[in-house]
């Protein structure tokens, strides 16, 4: 595969490399990285890569459209910075099932300095696993990734107490289910604590602990650490849900949930997953009626400050573009 020689609408063509290397930085689930773009005269596609999903742990290929939506939050975001309207068709053929989106950057757009500043945080954004200290995300922040979510379609409820204790044990019994199938270890064994030199899957410097009976390594900070403590702060633990279900509103969610990545990117925070209630089907049902059975839970987000981590490696462009 190869990079393309040519123009694409406004871009030259290390542009164009320049924001399929903003697209490539966003988050994917063991960062399995399950996309493809193709460079043709109408623009930018992105395919679905299937031979990178998780039939087990993403056994209906829910957070690989998650992930893909991201990329392509990203490729729109880095192309607006440019100056170039992203005008993006999702699903654009029917008779193509990986082809999940086109973008045309062809009209010249005055770029909006909030979007500049989201593609400026793209190379700074990665997932941070390690535990979160005890300053609380200030309400304004609070309020500026509610409404990143709102922009793509998507949207972040505020969870009570009563809520957030009841996520809490859906996360545990979730992460439980899954140490009790040897066929999700095998798939999770494959994908992280790889060596230094993979530019795939999460290196062993970056995965945390490996999965434990007791799920520490789930929630050792979703509130755990000061339960005796009246005046504690805890990380925000926060829900992305959609309104429907359907692979549209995946991708929707997907930009959604990497422009709130972003957000708190720029506004200082980290960020890492909380993926145990959404990788489990009935775990998943049950969260759905915990937030009151209106919005389809897609991601389940912490965020806070951690200790500052090395960044997991991608694959080079030559090898996910065409």
């Amino acid at each position: 595969m190869t990079l393309p020689s040519t123009s694409i609408g406004l871009l030259h063509p290390d542009q164009v490399k320049s924001v399929i290397g903003a697209a490539v930085l966003a988050p994917s689930t063991h960062n399995t990285q399950p996309w493809r773009f193709r460079c043709v005269p109408t623009g930018i596609e992105l395919h679905a890569d299937p031979a990178r999903a998780l039939p087990v742990a993403d056994a209906d290929g829910r957070e690989l459209l998650l992930s893909c939506g991201a990329a392509l939050f990203n490729l729109r975001t880095a192309i607006h910075a440019l100056g170039a309207h992203p005008a993006t068709t999702l699903f654009p053929r029917r008779d193509d099932p990986t082809l999940l989106a086109l973008v045309r950057p062809f009209g010249a757009r005055r770029p909006d300095p909030r979007l500049v500043g989201l593609a400026d945080a793209i190379p700074r954004r990665h997932t941070n696993r390690t535990l979160f200290d005890d300053r609380p995300v200030p309400a304004p922040v609070v309020a500026e990734l509610r409404h990143a979510a709102e922009v793509e379609q998507a949207w972040l409820p505020r969870l009570s107490a009563k809520q957030r204790e009841g996520l809490r044990h859906l996360v545990h019994q979730a992460h439980h289910a899954q140490l009790a199938d040897p066929a999700f270890l095998a798939e999770w064994r494959h994908w992280t604590a790889r060596g230094p030199d993979s530019r795939d899957g999460v290196p062993e410097y970056a995965a945390g602990r490996p999965p434990s009976a007791d799920g520490g390594w789930v929630l050792r900070d979703f509130g755990t650490r000061h339960r005796n403590r009246a005046d504690h702060a805890e990380p925000l633990v926060v829900v992305l849900g959609s309104f429907d279900d359907t692979r549209v509103d995946r991708i929707r969610a997907g930009q959604a949930m990497q422009r709130v990545l972003l957000t708190a990117t720029a506004a200082g925070l980290d960020a890492s997953f909380i993926s145990q209630p959404v990788e489990v089907p009935s775990i998943r049902a049950e969260l759905r009626r915990l937030l009151g059975g209106g919005l389809w839970p897609q991601i389940v987000l912490r965020l806070g400050r951690g200790t500052p981590t090395p960044w997991t490696p991608r694959r080079a462009l030559e090898d996910v573009t065409e």
